[in-house]
């Protein structure tokens, strides 16, 4: 039972969970600042954001592992490939997720919107359109993730509605100037992606994973990641400025943020071996929580 036990929480890649609630920090810390923010619909957005992303591993992993797109990848074995936990052990856990995901959508749904049917309705949809993103990656003939739109979902579900979704989850109302972090939020994580899929480029290739970096082959895509990432440096830049903080303490840990990601930038140019990739996987991701951290730190008015 022990070893099962491990190979469930190898399949839910808790690596990826930082990454995951980093735009729901920064809205839901945001409305802080507008006096309306609330303990209850923060913590069950985390738990809602988090099972969205142990449902969207699992489902890779079925997804992949089927298709045998994980049998000569680089990176860290999957669960299926390695015999860890079976096809029909996987689909209960997926379904296992679903009713869960289910629960918590439906749950902070209604504590937010209780009474507003409008908004009810729409966050409802929106929660559906969530699950069914997180299965439909990888899942089946018609994945989006082998027709190169995973980096637009990430973008979207990871950037814009975290963190604009999450924030209007306590105001009712959006808040244009999150449009700006939730951008930031977005490149980075479409940055990981990026890594991720150039990783795998010859592999993915081969099984017709036609990601971003496959269609681009790895020259052109490292310009994409560059363009990625100095897009959400000119982005921080830009908040940064329209925020009129005073705090030196707030501008030194952004600086650091910027200077730490121009490194990065210089790192991947060097990169030959695609499995080297995989190094600067966790250090964006966490990065990008970082920020987040920073962020919902002055919105929380400690920085």
């Amino acid at each position: 039972m022990p070893l099962k036990l491990n190979e469930w929480i190898l399949a839910a890649r808790l690596r990826t969970i930082p990454l995951s609630i980093s735009g729901i920090l920064i809205g839901s810390f945001a409305a802080f600042s507008e006096n309306k923010f609330d303990v209850s619909i923060f913590l069950i957005a985390i738990f809602t954001a988090i099972s969205y992303q142990i449902l969207s591993n699992f489902s890779n992993d079925l997804g992949d592992g089927i298709k045998g797109t994980d049998d000569n990848r680089i990176g860290p074995k999957r669960a299926i490939h390695s015999g860890g936990i079976s096809v029909g052990e996987i689909k209960k856990g997926i379904f296992i997720l679903v009713l869960i995901s289910v629960s918590l959508t439906l749950s902070l749904v209604l504590l937010s919107f209780w009474g507003d049917t409008i908004n009810l309705a729409l966050f409802v949809l929106l929660g559906f359109l969530a699950i069914t993103a997180a299965i439909k990656y990888t899942v089946g003939e018609n994945a989006y993730g082998y027709s190169g739109f995973g980096d637009l979902f990430v973008f979207l579900f990871f950037g814009l509605i975290s963190v604009l979704g999450s924030n209007y989850l306590f105001t009712a109302s959006l808040n244009y100037i999150l449009i700006y972090p939730s951008c930031i939020i977005g490149l980075l994580s479409v940055g990981v992606l990026n890594l991720n899929n150039m990783r795998d480029i010859e592999n993915d290739r081969k099984y017709k994973k036609n990601t971003i970096a496959v269609k681009l082959g790895v020259f052109k895509s490292k310009l994409y990641h560059y363009f990625l990432i100095c897009g959400a440096i000119a982005l921080m830049t830009i908040f940064h400025v329209k925020l009129e903080s005073d705090s030196s303490l707030l501008l030194s840990l952004i600086i650091c943020n910027i200077l730490w990601l121009i490194f990065h930038v210089f790192q991947v140019s060097k990169v030959k071996a695609p499995k080297i990739f995989d190094e600067f996987l966790k250090p964006l991701g966490l990065s990008t929580f970082l920020y987040a951290v920073i962020l919902s730190l002055y919105f929380y008015e400690i920085l």
